[in-house]
């Protein structure tokens, strides 16, 4: 998956309706409060008006809803009927949760709308339907209105309720989320050739980056709120901005001399081993034996090889430079034809250089 676009290139392929863009990004309109493939044959909006994301789960998180010219959630052609009627229940009923009953009074199957939902956008039919309206409140409070009406607006009897659905969503409250108020964990999602990595950073440092698709993020992520006893809200921070710099440079082959604080949490025996992977020159390697020899603990091979898959601060601190003993890539929870990949990157761009990382 490559980094997406810039605005004014994504914009160009909008106004020409250029399908080959078509998988790459979704366009959405403030205006009409919909989003689109790039190709959609809709009349073409006004920049100002527009805005872009890489993925269905933004746009809907964002308040948006599916175009129905263009059909956006659908990969290739035009989805069955039901899938259709199941969309509209959902936009039609922001104002209560839709359950089993309703689906089947639309002679719709809930098992095959799950299995449906879960397979071509990522989500069931009921995480569909709640991201569909916690972004309509999101937006509703961004717009002024009071986190009571916002509630209303999306059938909740109650603002606790309600609170507790959207931190479910946001991973923080509402008046956080919504107005960019300063949170205990700040997370931004970072574009790079490999596809995109979710960011999080504390006061102290980065805490976690891990490419989005990783199978065991969501536990990585509820590990990390237990542990911190704080919320995961979008935001901006220095060290979020240093850290995308340094990875612009990191991918462009570059001197990565961009100093990234992280913090690191873990057992002491834990730490032992990320503090050597901090050492390995970028373009070169380590077996697990290796490491453990290096800590002191020649027959620790298996546990340094755990200690290194519970790292949750890819590529800063460099997991992915320890290998087998034959020196085959191995375990490496981004997918071994990512590891490989920043291997061969590195060997082809430098071969002596550590990455300025600094521990907090």
């Amino acid at each position: 998956m490559q980094q997406l676009p810039s605005g004014d290139v994504m914009y160009r392929a909008v106004a020409n309706r250029d399908r080959s863009f078509e998988g790459v990004f979704f366009v959405a309109v403030r205006t009409t409060g919909v989003f689109c493939r790039p190709g959609c044959p809709a009349r073409t909006p006004l920049r100002a008006n527009v805005e872009f994301f890489g993925t269905v789960s933004g746009c809907l998180h964002a308040g948006y809803r599916p175009c129905r010219r263009c059909h956006p959630l659908e990969p290739a052609a035009r989805p069955p009927d039901w899938v259709e009627r199941a969309r509209r229940l959902a936009e039609q009923h922001v104002d209560r949760r839709l359950v089993a009953g309703d689906l089947r009074a639309a002679n719709i199957d809930p098992v095959r709308a799950a299995r449906y939902f879960k397979t071509h956008y990522g989500m069931t039919f009921q995480a569909y339907h709640r991201a569909y309206r916690m972004g309509l409140a999101l937006r509703g409070i961004r717009a002024g209105a009071t986190v009571g009406a916002a509630a209303d607006a999306t059938g909740y009897e109650s603002e606790s309720g309600f609170r507790s659905a959207f931190v479910a969503v946001f991973g923080g409250p509402p008046t956080v989320v919504a107005g960019g108020a300063t949170g205990d964990l700040r997370a931004r999602w970072l574009p790079t050739p490999l596809g995109p990595m979710l960011a999080i950073a504390s006061g102290e440092g980065i805490v976690l980056l891990e490419f989005v698709d990783r199978r065991g993020l969501p536990a990585e992520l509820a590990a990390l709120r237990r542990e911190t006893g704080g919320a995961i809200v979008p935001g901006d921070s220095d060290h979020l901005d240093r850290l995308a710099e340094w990875l612009d440079r990191y991918f462009a082959g570059a001197a990565a001399d961009v100093d990234v604080p992280i913090a690191v949490r873990g057992s002491p025996f834990r730490r032992s081993v990320w503090s050597q992977l901090l050492d390995i020159p970028a373009g070169q390697t380590r077996s697990y034996a290796e490491l453990a020899a290096t800590i002191g603990a020649p027959r620790a091979a298996r546990a340094v090889a755990r200690a290194n898959g519970a790292n949750r601060i890819s590529l800063l601190v460099p997991c992915h430079r320890v290998v087998g003993s034959d020196g085959s890539p191995t375990g490496y929870g981004g997918g071994l034809w990512r590891k490989r990949w920043l291997l061969e990157h590195e060997r082809r761009h430098w071969a002596a250089a550590t990455p300025a990382v600094r521990t907090a």
